[in-house]
C-alpha cells in the first residue's frame, strides 16, 4: 500500500534559487535518513550535483527560449509512503524509481531518495520543473497529484501490493467513473430544463425563456448571447455551450414546427470492469465491516467466479498443472521483458549523465580556468558557484574511466537513440505479457480460493520435506 502527493516546490524569500535547490535536495539526500546514501538513485543526473544540474537546466532554458519564469516553482517533490512492514526500503527505492519513470516519461531528470528512519519507508523524488532538452516546463495539470496516485496504485498492483481501497475523490474530476451515481452537471440540468419546456408547447421563443425561469432559472441577455444561471450556479451558461439541439435558432426552428427536437440523453461512463481477485469476506467482517458489505461482496465474488470459469474454459485450462505451467510461462516471459527494458533503461541513464558530464565540462572549462588563475579566489567561486561544481563533478564522473578514451557527445546520442528504439519496440510486447500474466495469476488465486488450495502452505510443506 502507498499514499503519494505531489508537491511544487517554490523559491524561497531571500534566497537565491541556487540556495534552495541545494537546502530542498540536501534534505532528501540526508545521509542519516538513506543508509549512507545507499538508498538514492538518479535519472539524468547525478545526485552529488543536482542542485547544480538543475540551476544549470534553468539558465539555458532562459536562453533557449528568451522566456523568464512566471511562476518561483523550481523544482517538483513526490512523496511517496508505504505500509510498515509491506516492502524493504531497497524496495521502495525501485518502486519510487518505477513511479517517476513512468510519470516523467524520461523527460524530466530527478532523483529518488529513500528515508528508512521511521516505519514506513517513504520515498522523496525529486525533479527537475525544467526539462531535460531546457525547452519546457513540467505542468502541473488539474488532476495531477490523483494522475500519479493512479499510476501508483498500478505499480503497486504489478508487483503484488495492496493498495487503498477506497480512496477519497474529489467532486467532479471521478464523475466519469461514478457511473449512474455521478452528480449531473449544471448544463445537463438546463437541457433537462429546456427538455421539459418544450414538451409543454410553447406558442413562440419568449414562452419558451418564461418556461425555463419558471423551472428556477435566470435569464439574461448578455450582449447577443442568453445566459442561464440556477440557484447556487457560479457561472452562467449560454445555450451555444449546449451542444447540437440546444442553439437558439435550432429551439426557434422547433417551436415553429420546422425541426424535431431530440433530448440529448446523458452518456454514462460507466468504469471498466476488470478482472479481480475474490474478496476475503471474513477478513473484511472482522475489520468491522457490516452486514450490506457482505451481502455486496458476495455478489461480486459469484461474478468474479463465473469470470474466471469462463475463462478456463474459453482458453481450454481446465487442466490445473496446465494452468499452473502457462501461468509461470507467462510470468516468465514477462520478467523478461522487464529485464530487458530494465537494462535499456539502465543504460540510458547511463548515457544521459555521461553525455550531461561532457557538456558541462566544455562548458564550463574556462570558468574553471579562470578559477584558477583567481588563485581559487572565494570571491569567483560564490560569482561562479554553479558552474564550478558543475566542472568539478565532471572530473570526478571523468577518472572512472582511468586511462579509457572519452566517447564522443555523438556517438553517446546515436547509442541512446538504438536503445530507445528497442525500448520502444520492446513496450508493446511488455503489455501484452503483463496484461496475460496479470489476468493469469487472478484467474489462478481466484480458481485455488475455489478449490481451496493455499500453494504458500504447500511449498512450505514440500521445503520441510526436502530437509
Amino acid at each position: 500500500m502507498a499514499t503519494t502527493r505531489i508537491i511544487s516546490m517554490h523559491k524561497s524569500s531571500g534566497k537565491t534559487v541556487a540556495q534552495c535547490l541545494t537546502n530542498r535536495t540536501d534534505y532528501a539526500k540526508n545521509l542519516d535518513k538513506t543508509k549512507n546514501g545507499e538508498l538514492i538513485t538518479s535519472y539524468a543526473c547525478d545526485p552529488a550535483t543536482v542542485d547544480a544540474e538543475f540551476l544549470l537546466s534553468k539558465r539555458q532554458y532562459a536562453v533557449l527560449t528568451g522566456r523568464t519564469q512566471d511562476s518561483d516553482v523550481i523544482a517538483y517533490q513526490i512523496r511517496q509512503s508505504f505500509k510498515p512492514g509491506e516492502v524493504t526500503p531497497e524496495e521502495a527505492n525501485k518502486l519510487g524509481y518505477e513511479l517517476a519513470e513512468r510519470f516523467l516519461k524520461g523527460k524530466h531528470a530527478f532523483i529518488v531518495a529513500t528515508h528508512c528512519d521511521r516505519a514506513h519507508p517513504h520515498n522523496h523524488i525529486i525533479f527537475n520543473s525544467t526539462s531535460l532538452d531546457c525547452k519546457r516546463k513540467f505542468h502541473d495539470f488539474l488532476g495531477s497529484g490523483k494522475a500519479v496516485a493512479r499510476l501508483s496504485d498500478t505499480i503497486c498492483i504489478e508487483h503484488s501490493l495492496s493498495i487503498i481501497e477506497h480512496p477519497k475523490l474529489g467532486n467532479n474530476s471521478y464523475n466519469k467513473w461514478l457511473g449512474s451515481n455521478a452528480k449531473p452537471s449544471n448544463r445537463e440540468l438546463l437541457r433537462t430544463a429546456i427538455d421539459g419546456a418544450l414538451e409543454k408547447k410553447p406558442t413562440d421563443f419568449d414562452a419558451l425563456l418564461k418556461l425555463i425561469a419558471e423551472a428556477g432559472y435566470e435569464v439574461k441577455c448578455v450582449g447577443a448571447n442568453l445566459t442561464f444561471r440556477r440557484d447556487g450556479q457560479k457561472q452562467n451558461i449560454r445555450l451555444r455551450s449546449l451542444g447540437e439541439g440546444y442553439s437558439e435558432d435550432e429551439l426557434r426552428a422547433v417551436i415553429a414546427g420546422n425541426r424535431t427536437h431530440t433530448p440529448r440523453k446523458k452518456r454514462v461512463l460507466n468504469a471498466p470492469q476488470k478482472n479481480t481477485l475474490l474478496i476475503d469476506i471474513e477478513a473484511k467482517l472482522r475489520a468491522g465491516k457490516g452486514d450490506g458489505f457482505e451481502r455486496w461482496a458476495k455478489v461480486e465474488n459469484i461474478k468474479q467466479m463465473a469470470k474466471t470459469v469462463n475463462y478456463i474454459t474459453e482458453h481450454g485450462l481446465l487442466n490445473y498443472g496446465e494452468l499452473t505451467a502457462k501461468t509461470a510461462a507467462a510470468t516468465a516471459r514477462f520478467n523478461e521483458l522487464s529485464a530487458q527494458i530494465k537494462a535499456a533503461e539502465t543504460r540510458m541513464a547511463e548515457i544521459a549523465v555521461l553525455k550531461t558530464h561532457i557538456i558541462h565540462y566544455s562548458k564550463t572549462r574556462d570558468v574553471y580556468a579562470e578559477y584558477i588563475k583567481a588563485g581559487y579566489s572565494k570571491k569567483y567561486l560564490s560569482e561562479h558557484e554553479g558552474d564550478i561544481i558543475l566542472h568539478k563533478a565532471a572530473k570526478k564522473a571523468f577518472d572512472g574511466f582511468g586511462k579509457k578514451k572519452l566517447p564522443t557527445v555523438k556517438s553517446l546520442q546515436d547509442e541512446y537513440a538504438k536503445l530507445l528504439t528497442e525500448k520502444k519496440a520492446a513496450y508493446a510486447d511488455y503489455r501484452a505479457a503483463r496484461d496475460e500474466m496479470r489476468e493469469l495469476l487472478i484467474h489462478k488465486q481466484n480458481l485455488n480460493s475455489i478449490l481451496g488450495i493455499d500453494e504458500r502452505k504447500n511449498e512450505k510443506e514440500k521445503g520441510q520435506e526436502r530437509r
